[in-house]
Protein backbone atom coordinates (compact mmCIF):
# COMPACT_ATOMS: atom_id res chain seq x y z
CA UNK A 1 0.00 0.00 0.00
CA UNK A 2 1.55 3.19 -1.18
CA UNK A 3 0.94 5.96 1.43
CA UNK A 4 -0.78 8.80 -0.51
CA UNK A 5 -0.97 13.06 0.71
CA UNK A 6 -4.20 12.14 2.61
CA UNK A 7 -1.98 9.77 4.62
CA UNK A 8 0.42 12.15 5.56
CA UNK A 9 -1.60 15.31 6.48
CA UNK A 10 -3.56 12.77 8.89
CA UNK A 11 0.23 12.02 10.54
CA UNK A 12 0.49 15.30 10.51
CA UNK A 13 -2.24 16.42 12.35
CA UNK A 14 -1.99 13.49 15.22
CA UNK A 15 1.63 14.37 15.85
CA UNK A 16 -0.23 17.48 16.57
CA UNK A 17 -2.54 16.34 18.61
CA UNK A 18 -0.57 13.49 20.45
CA UNK A 19 1.89 17.13 21.39
CA UNK A 20 -1.07 19.61 22.38
CA UNK A 21 -2.46 16.46 24.92
CA UNK A 22 0.92 15.93 26.47
CA UNK A 23 1.28 19.72 26.77
CA UNK A 24 -2.13 19.57 28.45
CA UNK A 25 -3.40 22.27 25.33
CA UNK A 26 -7.15 22.38 24.03
CA UNK A 27 -7.29 20.44 21.33
CA UNK A 28 -10.93 20.83 19.70
CA UNK A 29 -9.59 23.15 17.16
CA UNK A 30 -6.52 21.11 15.82
CA UNK A 31 -9.29 18.13 15.35
CA UNK A 32 -11.25 20.29 13.39
CA UNK A 33 -9.09 21.88 11.24
CA UNK A 34 -7.39 18.15 10.71
CA UNK A 35 -10.36 17.18 9.37
CA UNK A 36 -11.35 20.17 7.55
CA UNK A 37 -7.65 19.87 6.19
CA UNK A 38 -8.28 16.13 4.72
CA UNK A 39 -11.77 16.77 3.34
CA UNK A 40 -10.85 20.38 1.74
CA UNK A 41 -7.55 17.96 0.00
CA UNK A 42 -9.51 14.99 -0.89
CA UNK A 43 -12.88 16.65 -2.18
CA UNK A 44 -11.54 20.08 -3.49
CA UNK A 45 -14.72 22.08 -2.23
CA UNK A 46 -14.83 24.13 0.57
CA UNK A 47 -18.75 23.66 0.73
CA UNK A 48 -18.04 19.72 0.84
CA UNK A 49 -15.44 20.15 3.46
CA UNK A 50 -17.37 21.81 5.77
CA UNK A 51 -20.67 19.58 5.41
CA UNK A 52 -17.94 16.54 6.09
CA UNK A 53 -16.78 18.53 9.20
CA UNK A 54 -20.64 18.69 10.12
CA UNK A 55 -20.84 15.16 8.84
CA UNK A 56 -18.05 13.72 11.18
CA UNK A 57 -19.63 15.14 14.16
CA UNK A 58 -22.64 13.72 13.58
CA UNK A 59 -20.72 10.22 12.95
CA UNK A 60 -18.93 10.73 16.54
CA UNK A 61 -22.51 11.35 18.30
CA UNK A 62 -23.98 8.11 16.41
CA UNK A 63 -21.35 5.82 17.19
CA UNK A 64 -20.93 7.10 21.04
CA UNK A 65 -24.83 7.61 21.79
CA UNK A 66 -25.13 4.23 23.14
CA UNK A 67 -22.62 4.97 26.03
CA UNK A 68 -23.85 8.81 26.33
CA UNK A 69 -27.54 7.19 26.80
CA UNK A 70 -26.13 4.60 29.76
CA UNK A 71 -24.39 7.24 31.53
CA UNK A 72 -27.30 9.60 31.10
CA UNK A 73 -29.51 6.80 32.74
CA UNK A 74 -26.93 5.65 35.22
CA UNK A 75 -26.02 9.23 36.82
CA UNK A 76 -29.73 10.19 36.98
CA UNK A 77 -30.02 7.00 39.29
CA UNK A 78 -27.46 7.88 41.51
CA UNK A 79 -28.64 11.09 41.87
CA UNK A 80 -32.31 9.74 43.33
CA UNK A 81 -30.61 7.15 45.56
CA UNK A 82 -28.27 10.20 47.02
CA UNK A 83 -31.11 12.59 47.47
CA UNK A 84 -33.40 9.58 49.28
CA UNK A 85 -30.45 8.58 51.31
CA UNK A 86 -31.23 4.79 49.36
CA UNK A 87 -27.29 5.22 48.47
CA UNK A 88 -26.09 5.38 52.34
CA UNK A 89 -28.07 1.50 52.59
CA UNK A 90 -26.33 0.66 49.88
CA UNK A 91 -22.85 1.41 50.91
CA UNK A 92 -23.15 0.68 54.73
CA UNK A 93 -22.44 -3.55 54.27
CA UNK A 94 -19.78 -3.03 51.50
CA UNK A 95 -17.87 -0.22 53.60
CA UNK A 96 -17.08 -3.46 56.59
CA UNK A 97 -16.14 -5.17 53.38
CA UNK A 98 -13.84 -2.23 51.75
CA UNK A 99 -12.86 -0.78 55.11
CA UNK A 100 -9.64 2.08 53.85
CA UNK A 101 -9.18 3.42 50.52
CA UNK A 102 -6.25 1.41 49.73
CA UNK A 103 -8.34 -2.32 49.86
CA UNK A 104 -11.35 0.08 47.87
CA UNK A 105 -9.05 -0.12 44.98
CA UNK A 106 -8.02 -3.58 44.68
CA UNK A 107 -11.49 -4.70 44.99
CA UNK A 108 -13.18 -2.07 42.77
CA UNK A 109 -10.05 -3.06 40.31
CA UNK A 110 -10.63 -6.75 40.50
CA UNK A 111 -14.51 -7.10 40.41
CA UNK A 112 -14.25 -5.02 37.60
CA UNK A 113 -12.28 -7.52 35.96
CA UNK A 114 -14.02 -10.56 36.91
CA UNK A 115 -17.31 -8.84 35.46
CA UNK A 116 -15.68 -7.76 32.29
CA UNK A 117 -14.31 -10.92 31.60
CA UNK A 118 -17.83 -12.20 30.89
CA UNK A 119 -19.63 -9.61 29.99
CA UNK A 120 -16.96 -7.09 28.39
CA UNK A 121 -16.21 -3.41 30.47
CA UNK A 122 -19.06 -0.86 29.05
CA UNK A 123 -22.14 -2.70 30.92
CA UNK A 124 -19.34 -4.08 34.10
CA UNK A 125 -18.77 0.18 34.44
CA UNK A 126 -22.29 0.48 34.44
CA UNK A 127 -22.85 -1.88 37.30
CA UNK A 128 -19.44 -1.22 38.93
CA UNK A 129 -20.49 2.87 38.76
CA UNK A 130 -23.52 2.32 40.63
CA UNK A 131 -22.62 -0.12 43.29
CA UNK A 132 -18.88 0.48 44.08
CA UNK A 133 -18.30 3.91 43.30
CA UNK A 134 -20.12 5.01 46.56
CA UNK A 135 -18.03 3.02 48.56
CA UNK A 136 -15.01 4.58 47.10
CA UNK A 137 -16.36 7.98 47.94
CA UNK A 138 -17.30 6.60 51.74
CA UNK A 139 -13.61 5.80 52.31
CA UNK A 140 -11.78 8.20 50.98
CA UNK A 141 -10.32 6.69 47.85
CA UNK A 142 -9.83 9.68 45.13
CA UNK A 143 -12.29 9.51 41.84
CA UNK A 144 -8.88 9.25 39.47
CA UNK A 145 -7.80 6.25 41.42
CA UNK A 146 -11.38 4.52 41.25
CA UNK A 147 -11.24 5.51 37.53
CA UNK A 148 -8.17 4.18 36.95
CA UNK A 149 -8.67 1.01 38.83
CA UNK A 150 -11.70 0.38 36.96
CA UNK A 151 -9.99 1.09 33.61
CA UNK A 152 -6.59 -0.89 34.36
CA UNK A 153 -8.57 -3.91 35.49
CA UNK A 154 -11.40 -3.14 32.78
CA UNK A 155 -10.63 -2.07 29.52
CA UNK A 156 -7.19 -3.09 30.05
CA UNK A 157 -6.26 -6.99 31.74
CA UNK A 158 -10.13 -8.41 31.23
CA UNK A 159 -10.76 -6.99 27.46
CA UNK A 160 -7.19 -7.32 26.29
CA UNK A 161 -7.17 -11.13 27.74
CA UNK A 162 -10.98 -11.58 26.86
CA UNK A 163 -10.30 -14.99 28.54
CA UNK A 164 -14.10 -15.97 28.37
CA UNK A 165 -15.27 -14.66 25.47
CA UNK A 166 -13.30 -14.49 23.36
CA UNK A 167 -14.22 -12.29 21.06
CA UNK A 168 -10.96 -10.23 20.63
CA UNK A 169 -8.86 -13.45 20.39
CA UNK A 170 -10.70 -15.36 17.83
CA UNK A 171 -9.80 -11.91 15.84
CA UNK A 172 -5.96 -12.03 16.39
CA UNK A 173 -6.16 -16.05 16.27
CA UNK A 174 -7.57 -15.54 12.96
CA UNK A 175 -5.65 -13.04 10.78
CA UNK A 176 -2.60 -15.28 12.32
CA UNK A 177 -4.38 -18.46 10.79
CA UNK A 178 -3.54 -19.94 14.84
CA UNK A 179 -6.01 -21.28 16.94
CA UNK A 180 -7.33 -19.67 19.91
CA UNK A 181 -5.90 -22.00 22.27
CA UNK A 182 -2.19 -21.68 20.59
CA UNK A 183 -2.59 -18.12 21.48
CA UNK A 184 -3.32 -18.23 24.61
CA UNK A 185 -0.48 -20.23 25.36
CA UNK A 186 1.37 -16.87 25.21
CA UNK A 187 -0.76 -14.79 26.07
CA UNK A 188 -2.35 -15.27 29.08
CA UNK A 189 1.44 -15.28 30.86
CA UNK A 190 1.66 -12.19 29.22
CA UNK A 191 -1.29 -10.58 30.29
CA UNK A 192 0.08 -11.97 33.61
CA UNK A 193 3.12 -9.35 33.51
CA UNK A 194 1.53 -6.80 32.00
CA UNK A 195 -1.50 -6.72 34.18
CA UNK A 196 0.87 -7.25 37.65
CA UNK A 197 3.48 -4.45 36.27
CA UNK A 198 0.63 -2.03 35.74
CA UNK A 199 -1.60 -2.01 38.44
CA UNK A 200 0.84 -2.42 40.79
CA UNK A 201 2.67 0.37 39.67
CA UNK A 202 -0.64 2.38 39.55
CA UNK A 203 -1.34 1.30 43.16
CA UNK A 204 2.11 3.36 44.13
CA UNK A 205 1.28 6.14 42.24
CA UNK A 206 -2.03 6.43 43.95
CA UNK A 207 -0.23 6.09 47.28
CA UNK A 208 2.20 8.76 46.17
CA UNK A 209 -0.72 11.16 45.47
CA UNK A 210 -2.82 10.47 48.49
CA UNK A 211 0.65 10.95 50.57
CA UNK A 212 1.21 14.09 48.56
CA UNK A 213 -2.59 14.82 48.75
CA UNK A 214 -2.09 15.58 44.74
CA UNK A 215 -5.76 14.23 43.67
CA UNK A 216 -9.01 15.32 44.36
CA UNK A 217 -10.48 13.21 47.22
CA UNK A 218 -14.21 14.92 46.55
CA UNK A 219 -16.81 13.81 44.91
CA UNK A 220 -19.63 15.86 43.00
CA UNK A 221 -21.87 17.08 45.90
CA UNK A 222 -24.28 18.72 43.19
CA UNK A 223 -27.29 16.01 43.48
CA UNK A 224 -28.33 17.99 46.88
CA UNK A 225 -28.07 21.44 45.50
CA UNK A 226 -29.60 20.82 42.62
CA UNK A 227 -32.54 18.85 44.07
CA UNK A 228 -33.55 20.63 47.12
CA UNK A 229 -36.19 22.06 45.64
CA UNK A 230 -37.70 18.73 45.26
CA UNK A 231 -37.01 17.28 48.01
CA UNK A 232 -39.84 18.34 50.48
CA UNK A 233 -42.15 16.04 47.95
CA UNK A 234 -40.11 13.22 49.19
CA UNK A 235 -41.56 10.78 51.68
CA UNK A 236 -39.09 10.23 54.42
CA UNK A 237 -38.07 6.43 54.90
CA UNK A 238 -37.71 4.48 57.91
CA UNK A 239 -34.01 2.72 57.72
CA UNK A 240 -36.02 -0.67 57.25
CA UNK A 241 -37.53 0.80 53.86
CA UNK A 242 -33.97 2.03 52.97
CA UNK A 243 -32.40 -1.29 53.51
CA UNK A 244 -34.71 -2.90 51.57
CA UNK A 245 -34.73 -0.53 48.23
CA UNK A 246 -30.89 -0.94 48.71
CA UNK A 247 -31.76 -4.51 48.48
CA UNK A 248 -33.89 -4.54 45.66
CA UNK A 249 -30.75 -2.66 43.85
CA UNK A 250 -28.45 -5.20 44.42
CA UNK A 251 -30.96 -7.87 43.69
CA UNK A 252 -31.81 -6.24 39.76
CA UNK A 253 -28.06 -5.81 39.01
CA UNK A 254 -27.70 -9.80 40.10
CA UNK A 255 -30.15 -10.41 38.45
CA UNK A 256 -29.24 -8.89 35.44
CA UNK A 257 -25.85 -10.74 35.63
CA UNK A 258 -27.52 -14.45 36.19
CA UNK A 259 -29.39 -13.43 32.52
CA UNK A 260 -26.46 -12.17 30.45
CA UNK A 261 -24.94 -15.75 31.74
CA UNK A 262 -28.09 -17.61 30.44
CA UNK A 263 -28.80 -16.07 27.49
CA UNK A 264 -24.97 -15.54 26.49
CA UNK A 265 -25.46 -11.06 26.60
CA UNK A 266 -22.68 -9.72 26.06
CA UNK A 267 -21.01 -6.30 24.54
CA UNK A 268 -23.81 -3.73 23.23
CA UNK A 269 -26.34 -6.48 24.01
CA UNK A 270 -25.15 -6.60 27.74
CA UNK A 271 -25.03 -2.87 28.05
CA UNK A 272 -28.53 -2.06 26.74
CA UNK A 273 -29.81 -4.63 29.26
CA UNK A 274 -28.29 -3.08 31.98
CA UNK A 275 -29.44 0.18 31.15
CA UNK A 276 -32.68 -0.84 31.13
CA UNK A 277 -32.50 -2.48 34.35
CA UNK A 278 -31.42 1.07 36.11
CA UNK A 279 -34.20 3.04 33.99
CA UNK A 280 -36.87 0.77 35.94
CA UNK A 281 -35.13 0.40 38.75
CA UNK A 282 -35.09 4.16 38.40
CA UNK A 283 -38.88 4.38 38.34
CA UNK A 284 -39.52 2.07 40.45
CA UNK A 285 -37.37 3.68 43.55
CA UNK A 286 -39.07 7.37 42.26
CA UNK A 287 -42.60 6.07 42.44
CA UNK A 288 -41.39 4.64 46.19
CA UNK A 289 -40.73 7.57 47.87
CA UNK A 290 -42.51 10.45 45.71
CA UNK A 291 -45.50 11.63 46.75
CA UNK A 292 -48.41 10.55 43.77
CA UNK A 293 -48.72 13.93 42.91
CA UNK A 294 -45.35 14.56 42.27
CA UNK A 295 -44.35 12.09 39.24
CA UNK A 296 -43.15 15.51 37.00
CA UNK A 297 -40.29 15.48 39.55
CA UNK A 298 -38.59 12.49 37.33
CA UNK A 299 -38.04 14.68 34.58
CA UNK A 300 -35.33 16.86 36.27
CA UNK A 301 -33.70 13.72 37.15
CA UNK A 302 -33.24 12.38 33.56
CA UNK A 303 -32.55 15.34 32.15
CA UNK A 304 -29.74 16.12 33.95
CA UNK A 305 -28.55 13.26 33.61
CA UNK A 306 -28.42 13.55 30.04
CA UNK A 307 -26.68 17.48 30.89
CA UNK A 308 -23.82 15.76 32.52
CA UNK A 309 -23.14 13.04 29.94
CA UNK A 310 -22.77 15.10 27.15
CA UNK A 311 -21.43 17.87 29.05
CA UNK A 312 -18.48 15.21 29.35
CA UNK A 313 -19.21 13.96 25.78
CA UNK A 314 -19.39 17.47 24.29
CA UNK A 315 -15.49 17.84 24.95
CA UNK A 316 -14.35 14.41 23.13
CA UNK A 317 -17.00 14.50 19.89
CA UNK A 318 -14.11 16.61 18.05
CA UNK A 319 -11.10 14.49 19.32
CA UNK A 320 -13.54 10.98 18.12
CA UNK A 321 -14.32 12.65 15.08
CA UNK A 322 -10.95 12.85 13.73
CA UNK A 323 -9.61 9.31 15.09
CA UNK A 324 -12.72 8.12 13.42
CA UNK A 325 -12.10 9.85 10.18
CA UNK A 326 -8.41 7.69 10.30
CA UNK A 327 -10.35 4.34 10.99
CA UNK A 328 -13.71 2.86 9.33
CA UNK A 329 -15.58 6.63 9.04
CA UNK A 330 -13.91 7.93 6.29
CA UNK A 331 -16.41 6.78 4.06
CA UNK A 332 -19.28 8.35 6.59
CA UNK A 333 -17.42 11.89 6.82
CA UNK A 334 -16.14 12.77 3.83
CA UNK A 335 -16.90 9.89 0.94
CA UNK A 336 -15.55 6.83 -1.03
CA UNK A 337 -12.23 8.39 -2.28
CA UNK A 338 -9.20 6.59 -0.40
CA UNK A 339 -7.88 4.10 -2.86
CA UNK A 340 -10.25 0.51 -3.73
CA UNK A 341 -7.12 -1.14 -1.55
CA UNK A 342 -7.24 1.10 1.51
CA UNK A 343 -7.89 -0.28 4.81
CA UNK A 344 -8.22 2.84 6.17
CA UNK A 345 -5.87 5.35 6.68
CA UNK A 346 -4.96 4.17 10.51
CA UNK A 347 -4.35 0.44 9.37
CA UNK A 348 -2.57 1.61 5.61
CA UNK A 349 -0.24 3.83 7.99
CA UNK A 350 0.67 0.27 10.57
CA UNK A 351 0.81 -2.00 7.16
CA UNK A 352 2.97 0.50 5.33
CA UNK A 353 5.23 0.08 9.39
CA UNK A 354 5.14 -3.42 8.69
CA UNK A 355 6.43 -3.57 5.60
CA UNK A 356 9.30 -1.51 5.72
CA UNK A 357 11.23 -2.65 9.16
CA UNK A 358 14.52 -5.12 8.36
CA UNK A 359 13.59 -8.92 9.95
CA UNK A 360 14.69 -9.95 13.26
CA UNK A 361 13.22 -11.25 16.21
CA UNK A 362 13.19 -8.03 18.16
CA UNK A 363 12.74 -5.46 15.24
CA UNK A 364 9.69 -8.04 14.55
CA UNK A 365 8.08 -7.81 18.21
CA UNK A 366 8.44 -4.61 18.41
CA UNK A 367 6.85 -3.80 14.47
CA UNK A 368 4.04 -5.69 15.54
CA UNK A 369 3.77 -3.97 19.28
CA UNK A 370 4.22 -0.42 17.03
CA UNK A 371 1.62 -1.85 14.75
CA UNK A 372 -0.67 -2.18 17.72
CA UNK A 373 0.06 1.06 19.56
CA UNK A 374 -1.21 2.52 15.85
CA UNK A 375 -4.02 1.39 15.36
CA UNK A 376 -5.20 1.79 18.58
CA UNK A 377 -4.91 5.41 17.95
CA UNK A 378 -8.72 5.34 16.83
CA UNK A 379 -10.01 4.18 20.34
CA UNK A 380 -11.82 0.79 19.13
CA UNK A 381 -9.37 -1.14 20.68
CA UNK A 382 -10.80 -4.22 18.16
CA UNK A 383 -10.32 -2.44 14.76
CA UNK A 384 -6.37 -3.55 14.87
CA UNK A 385 -6.23 -6.81 15.55
CA UNK A 386 -6.92 -8.21 12.44
CA UNK A 387 -3.77 -6.21 11.25
CA UNK A 388 -1.58 -7.14 14.20
CA UNK A 389 -2.45 -10.87 13.47
CA UNK A 390 -1.75 -10.69 9.77
CA UNK A 391 1.43 -8.95 10.54
CA UNK A 392 2.23 -11.81 13.11
CA UNK A 393 1.75 -14.32 10.22
CA UNK A 394 3.50 -12.11 7.38
CA UNK A 395 6.99 -12.24 10.02
CA UNK A 396 6.70 -15.99 10.91
CA UNK A 397 6.87 -16.79 6.93
CA UNK A 398 9.70 -14.80 6.04
CA UNK A 399 11.83 -16.31 9.60
CA UNK A 400 11.39 -19.06 12.25
CA UNK A 401 9.88 -17.17 14.81
CA UNK A 402 7.26 -17.46 17.59
CA UNK A 403 3.62 -16.57 15.60
CA UNK A 404 1.44 -16.98 18.76
CA UNK A 405 3.29 -14.71 21.18
CA UNK A 406 4.14 -12.09 17.95
CA UNK A 407 0.28 -12.58 17.36
CA UNK A 408 -0.35 -12.15 21.26
CA UNK A 409 2.09 -9.09 21.99
CA UNK A 410 -0.10 -6.89 19.53
CA UNK A 411 -3.42 -7.92 20.63
CA UNK A 412 -1.94 -6.81 24.24
CA UNK A 413 -0.26 -3.34 22.63
CA UNK A 414 -3.50 -2.47 20.42
CA UNK A 415 -6.53 -3.17 23.26
CA UNK A 416 -4.34 -1.55 26.25
CA UNK A 417 -3.60 1.54 23.86
CA UNK A 418 -7.07 1.55 21.97
CA UNK A 419 -10.01 -0.55 24.00
CA UNK A 420 -8.59 1.39 25.96
CA UNK A 421 -6.64 2.94 28.98
CA UNK A 422 -4.38 5.63 26.93
CA UNK A 423 -6.87 7.16 24.14
CA UNK A 424 -9.29 9.67 26.05
CA UNK A 425 -12.25 9.38 23.62
CA UNK A 426 -11.83 5.55 24.74
CA UNK A 427 -12.09 6.40 28.41
CA UNK A 428 -15.31 8.55 28.07
CA UNK A 429 -17.77 5.32 30.36
CA UNK A 430 -15.25 5.44 33.06
CA UNK A 431 -14.34 8.94 33.13
CA UNK A 432 -18.09 9.99 33.24
CA UNK A 433 -19.13 7.25 36.16
CA UNK A 434 -16.37 8.73 37.80
CA UNK A 435 -16.72 11.88 37.26
CA UNK A 436 -12.95 13.05 36.72
CA UNK A 437 -12.03 14.02 33.22
CA UNK A 438 -11.23 11.57 30.10
CA UNK A 439 -7.76 13.48 29.50
CA UNK A 440 -6.58 13.37 33.04
CA UNK A 441 -6.89 9.92 33.46
CA UNK A 442 -5.01 9.51 30.62
CA UNK A 443 -2.75 11.12 31.38
CA UNK A 444 -2.30 9.41 35.07
CA UNK A 445 -2.49 5.51 33.18
CA UNK A 446 0.41 7.33 30.82
CA UNK A 447 2.77 6.03 33.25
CA UNK A 448 2.06 2.75 34.62
CA UNK A 449 0.68 1.29 30.98
CA UNK A 450 3.72 2.75 29.16
CA UNK A 451 6.25 0.88 31.71
CA UNK A 452 3.86 -2.40 31.49
CA UNK A 453 4.06 -2.71 28.18
CA UNK A 454 7.92 -2.10 27.71
CA UNK A 455 7.97 -4.89 30.45
CA UNK A 456 5.77 -6.79 28.34
CA UNK A 457 7.45 -6.63 25.00
CA UNK A 458 10.79 -7.41 26.44
CA UNK A 459 9.77 -10.34 28.32
CA UNK A 460 8.54 -11.77 25.20
CA UNK A 461 11.05 -11.28 23.88
CA UNK A 462 13.36 -12.94 26.07
CA UNK A 463 11.02 -15.97 27.17
CA UNK A 464 8.92 -16.31 23.89
CA UNK A 465 9.37 -15.26 20.43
Amino acid sequence: MTLSTIHFIYIFFTILILISIFRKKDITIVCVFGVLSIALYSSKSIPLSIISVFNGFLYAITELLPIILIISIITAFSKLLSVTGINEAIVSPLSKLIKNKYIAYWVIGITMMIISWFFWPSPAVALIGAVLIPVAKKVGLPKLSAAMAMNLFGHGIALSSDIIIQGASKLTANAANISISSLNSTLIPLEIVMGITTTVIAFFIVLRDIKKNTVSQGYSEQTTQEFSKSASNIIKLSKKQKNLYALLVFAGYLLDIILMIVFSLTGGDATAFVGGTTLFLLIITFLGNYKFNNMKEITPYIVDGFQFAFKVFGAVIPVATFFYLGGNGFESIIGDILPANSNGIINDLGIALSNAVPLNKAIATATVSSVGLLTGLDGSGFSGLSLVGSSAMLFSQSMPINISALASIGQICTIWIGGGTLIPWALIPVAAICDVSPFDLARKNLLPVSIGLIVTIIFAIIFFV
